[in-house]
Parts: structure tokens; sequence; C-alpha cells
């Protein structure tokens, strides 16, 4: 069951994170709270130590999850506190943050609009949908895995092929989540062609060694 969900939001706050749980409750979207899951990147391009927590759901429910959200949000502006800091951010922050959603939370995405929309700048519902288009694009973009890990990939598959099929798998099949809950490849063709090379390779020694190994 659990396999069908997929990370939301990720937050270091637990209170902050049961306030979105419980929107989420309201608007009857089926979600997991999971306490710093454990995952391993061993290219290290998406590790992530730090304690969090996280929310996951259906990839269906993304886009009825971020409208919850955003109108949750909306609604609560009215109380936020003068000295926020958002408030002395520049017209291009705001739209800075307005155009990435993903790396700021939802008050700050509707807060950002509010003073924009404050300051005579209202950025347009077609405008939005444009900005949020665009990012959607710029995500699905592949990732480049650094070169010490490729070549450190093809080493180890060379020696004995153990870190050589875990390096090659991970950039092979490694997959990101989208804001909309759409999943794509981690990395580019080109990476995932090392990593099929990899695994050929890993598979070949490892094989080789096993071989001599049995008969010494």
């Amino acid at each position: 069951m659990n396999e069908s969900f997929l990370t939301f939001k990720k937050f270091k706050d637990i209170e902050l994170a049961k306030i979105i749980a419980n929107q989420l409750k309201q608007n009857n979207i089926e979600f997991l709270l999971e306490d710093n899951p454990k995952f391993f990147d061993p290219t290290f391009a998406n590790n992530t130590f730090d304690p969090y927590i996280f929310i996951k759901i259906k990839p269906e429910d993304f886009t009825k999850a971020n409208e919850a959200l955003e109108e949750h949000y909306r609604i609560s502006l009215n109380s936020v506190e003068n000295d926020y800091y958002l408030f002395e951010f520049t017209d291009d922050e705001l739209l800075e943050i307005i155009s990435k959603p993903d790396e700021w939370g939802p008050l700050d995405y509707q807060l950002s609009k509010k003073i924009l929309t404050d300051r005579g700048k209202e950025v347009k519902p077609d405008e939005e949908a444009l900005l949020k288009e665009k990012r959607l694009n710029e995500l699905k973009k592949p990732e480049s895995s650094p070169k010490f890990w490729i070549y450190f990939g093809y080493f180890s598959a060379i020696l004995g092929g153990f870190f050589g099929i875990i390096i090659g798998s991970s950039l092979i099949y490694l997959k990101k989540t989208l804001p909309n809950g759409q999943r794509v490849y981690t990395y580019g063709e080109k990476e995932r062609k090392h990593g099929r090379r990899m695994l050929f390779i890993s598979c070949i020694f490892l094989i080789l060694y096993l071989i001599i190994t049995l008969n010494q």
C-alpha cells in the first residue's frame, strides 16, 4: 500500500507537518506521515541526512492537495504579522517565490502574490499558470551526476562489481517526484547509459571473480 504514496512535503517542524496533514484530512485526501525515511542515493546527488518529517500522498492527489493548501493560506493572509520577513522583499524577489512555489511554503507563495497586488503589480491567473508550467518543465530536466561518481562506479565495477551495481542501478532507475505528482527519471540518458554499462561490467567481473574463487 505504501508504495502508491509519494513524498508531497517534508518538514523539520512536526507542528507544521501536523497543520498540513490536518488540511489534507479536511479535504478528504489520504496521506501518510513518515518520520525520517531511510533513503540513500549512492551518487550523493539527492541524499538528505537531516531529520525530516515526510507527508506522502497518492500521485493523483497532488494537484488537489496543492490547491487546498493554497486556499487555506490565502484565507489566513490577514493574520500574518507586519514584521514577517517577506514584507522586506523586493518585487523581483517576490516574483522569484511565485516562479518557484516548490521551494517555498504555501504561505510564502500566497503572501508574495498579495504583497505584489498591494504594490500594484498583481500577477494575473494566466501569468501564474505560465510560471507554474515553466517551473514544471525546469524540474523535469534531468540532473547530472558528479563525474567522480561515474569514474568510481566504473572502477568499482572492475574491482568486484558490488558498488558498480549499486551506482549503476541508481543512475538507471532513480526517479524524482514533481509538484504535480508525476515521476520522472532523475538522471539524463547520458548518465543512464553509463549506469547500464556499469551494470554490465559489474555482472561480468562479478561472475569472473566467483568462477575464479570457486575454482581455487
